[in-house]
């Protein structure tokens, strides 16, 4: 007997966008997060009528299919709901709403029950949006979603759009669902802040801590490997983000650990920024940046004053140390040992700091 239904196995999977085939979920690091159990599936969809009108077939013609190519039409199509802009008719927000509590929990747990498929959409910038429109909803819903980012704590995190998934969830989930978070971005803090995405997460994170606890060791953390990240291309952004923050602890715990690498800094565009950062602390903070460079010898620093952005640092420690008497003596051993390469200054990104020394000599 004939087939007369339209559909078939190989019709259906054809009609799957490639980024749908589920290749194999990367592992990072052979980590071994804290397993969070989700809980149990609830009730498949009710399917009510103005639900079944949004899907993306006619539900009458499903009734001589198997439950697997149904279930793989229900998967098309939350990706294309999910994945849907909002500029697209109906918008997501419109295609929610019709949707009663239950109907929304049974589609979260769909969508987060396959780690590409879920990876899929939280790489997508629309889909980003969208699941971070459905947090902080319901308990079960967080609870699903947790268990999710959990489970793919790396590959969320270091991705540019799946990474403001993993932020909204430190942002409204309750604290229970927050701590395996926490504990997760202490785990992995420093790999985050040494990738390209994972350090814009990371100081997003740190900013929005609000667990006194977490936030301390978090900042200790950066700290205590602030030579390590300061020396990094994208660790440094981590650090820099620590000295906005103002946190006088973590700022002189940063000072303290970069004790005898200011110069080393100074030399390299994003190390210079932090020595600058440090340097308009003022108070002791200040004054131990600047010690290093008077210690340091007299040519060395002379090709810092030189050099394309340790001008800068000098320019601003001579500045600073200037206007207060109390640091005097500190402008004075500084100047003491670039007069002698003064003559050196002019032709180079130095010419700001031998004006000053000029200054310095036809007032003396």
């Amino acid at each position: 007997m004939a087939n007369t239904t339209p559909f078939s196995m190989s019709t259906m999977f054809d009609a799957l966008p490639h980024d749908l085939r589920f290749p194999p979920a990367r592992q990072f690091m052979n980590a071994k997060p804290r397993v969070i159990r989700p809980p149990p599936p609830p009730p498949p969809f009710s399917r009510s009528a103005a639900a079944d009108s949004l899907f993306c077939w006619d539900w009458e013609i499903t009734e001589g299919l198997t439950p697997e190519i149904v279930e793989i039409g229900t998967f098309q199509w939350i990706f294309n709901l999910m994945t849907r802009s909002d500029d697209d008719v109906p918008h997501f927000k419109d295609v929610i709403s019709v949707f009663d509590i239950r109907e929304r929990e049974r589609m979260v747990y769909m969508l987060t029950s396959d780690s590409d498929f879920f990876m899929d959409i939280a790489r997508d910038i629309n889909g980003s949006k969208n699941i971070q429109r459905l947090m902080g909803k319901s308990e079960y819903m967080d609870a699903v979603f947790c268990e999710a980012i959990t489970r793919l704590f790396l590959q969320v995190m270091t991705n540019k759009f799946a990474s403001y998934v993993g932020i909204q969830g430190t942002r409204v989930f309750q604290q229970d669902k927050k701590e395996p978070l926490y504990e997760l971005i202490l785990q992995y803090g420093l790999y985050l802040a040494r990738d390209q995405h994972g350090c814009i997460a990371l100081n997003q994170v740190i900013t929005d801590l609000d667990h006194s606890s977490y936030r301390n060791q978090l900042l200790d953390l950066v700290a205590i490997n602030a030579v390590w990240l300061s020396n990094d291309h994208y660790g440094n952004f981590v650090i820099q983000h620590l000295l906005r923050l103002k946190d006088m602890r973590c700022t002189r715990n940063i000072a303290v650990n970069l004790r005898g690498h200011y110069v080393d800094l100074s030399f390299k565009k994003f190390g210079s920024y932090i020595v600058e950062g440090l340097l308009k602390v003022g108070d002791s903070v200040m004054e131990e940046v600047v010690m290093d460079l008077v210690k340091c010898e007299g040519e060395r620093l002379m090709r810092l004053a030189r050099s394309e952005y340790g001008n800068f640092v000098v320019r601003k420690a001579l500045g600073l140390t200037k206007k207060n008497y109390m640091t005097a003596d500190l402008f004075n051993g500084l100047v003491k040992k670039l007069i002698p390469f003064r003559h050196l200054l002019p032709r180079s990104p130095g010419r700001n700091i031998a004006t000053i020394l000029d200054s310095v000599l036809i007032s003396s």
